[in-house]
């Protein structure tokens, strides 16, 4: 188990990195999308102990998707956010549970997300920021319940005693 405050959590949470969230469908099978999100809280928010629980992760979406319809019914989310890189292979997987919020709150931090993969110009270019703006129409809210986490380089290190970090062409890269 890993704490949201360790450094790899931090950097990824912090980090503009593509996350996978997960829901449950009707028929108890998994959705799995990528996301786009906005992490609150850790040391640059100023929280006051180590794993307080106003943590908070934020994705921006429409009520019309089936994540949103999937938390309406079942509000357990597991969001997981890696690097996506071979060689360097590392990742956190965080269950929680998420509402939906609408109205300012979710104007607010849906721009907040926005901001954070959008550029200035692509915000304000009439054919991309408000359509961004008018398709997410409410957030998710995730409170994390718990995270776990994973570094390739840790496990080359501990198990394969740095092999693929000395020899770089033993992993294949991944193809576009």
């Amino acid at each position: 188990m890993a704490s949201i405050n360790d450094a790899l959590a931090q950097r990824l949470l912090n980090g503009r990195y593509i996350a996978s969230l997960g829901t449950e469908n009707p028929d108890h099978t998994i959705h799995m999308v990528s996301v786009w999100f906005l992490f609150a809280g850790g040391p640059a928010h100023a929280r006051t102990t180590p794993d307080d629980d106003n943590a908070r992760i934020y994705v921006a979406t429409s009520t019309r998707t089936r994540k949103a319809r999937n938390v309406e019914a079942n509000p357990r989310v597991t969001l997981m956010i890696d690097s996506r890189d071979v060689a360097s292979s590392c990742g956190i997987t965080i269950y929680g549970a998420a509402q939906m919020l609408t109205g300012e709150a979710s104007r607010h931090w849906n721009e907040q997300v926005h901001r954070k993969y959008l550029s200035a110009a692509a915000l304000s270019d009439p054919k991309v920021g408000p359509v961004f703006a008018a398709a997410d129409d409410i957030t998710l809210e995730i409170t994390p319940r718990s995270i776990i986490s994973w570094d390739m380089r840790d496990y080359d290190r501990q198990v394969f005693g740095g092999a693929f970090e000395k020899n770089p062409d033993y992993l294949l890269p991944v193809t576009p």
